[in-house]
């Protein structure tokens, strides 16, 4: 029986880069850190957060746990941007991406995403450098629970 080398190599190979790329993708994945329910019962998570080239930046995820919101998301989606009402309707969660400020004392909206329950994009807002407005955080804002952990001062969750 002869074993052919060059098979086995290759296979050797492919069985390393997979496991190379497989052990990266774990150690840079974030756990999503549950916020809890909001002053208006939307449950909001953080999804994302870190340092891109020296600048401070979070991801947060609002989910549609209060009817009324989620009716009121779809009407301003459909009169002020034009979708279509079936489209809107199937409105799941909004993402949003925030930048803070050098200090830490404020943040903004780099863009605003709503997705229907699949992950497909309703409406997609991008604010460019010149039109973001920075404003002031206070303890109990989500962009402030989520700059925490964008700076490091608290911990990441275990995985």
């Amino acid at each position: 029986m002869r074993i052919n080398t060059r098979t086995i190599g290759v296979s050797a190979v492919v069985c390393l880069f997979v496991l190379l790329v497989s052990g990266l993708a774990a150690s840079a994945d974030i756990q999503p850190v549950n916020f809890g329910q909001d002053h208006i019962k939307m449950q909001w998570y953080l999804v994302n957060y870190g340092s891109d080239n020296g600048v401070l930046f979070a991801n947060a995820r609002k989910y549609y746990t209060n009817p009324t919101v989620k009716e009121e998301t779809i009407q301003l989606i459909v009169e002020k941007f034009g979708t279509d009402q079936e489209v809107a309707d199937g409105l799941y969660f909004t993402e949003y991406g925030y930048v803070y400020s050098s200090d830490g004392k404020s943040f903004a909206v780099t863009y605003i995403n709503h997705y229907d329950m699949l992950g497909g994009v309703i409406r997609s807002t991008e604010y460019d450098e010149s039109s973001r407005e920075f404003i002031g955080m206070s303890k109990e804002m989500i962009p402030f629970k989520a700059y925490q952990y964008a700076s490091g001062k608290a911990p990441a969750p275990k995985k």
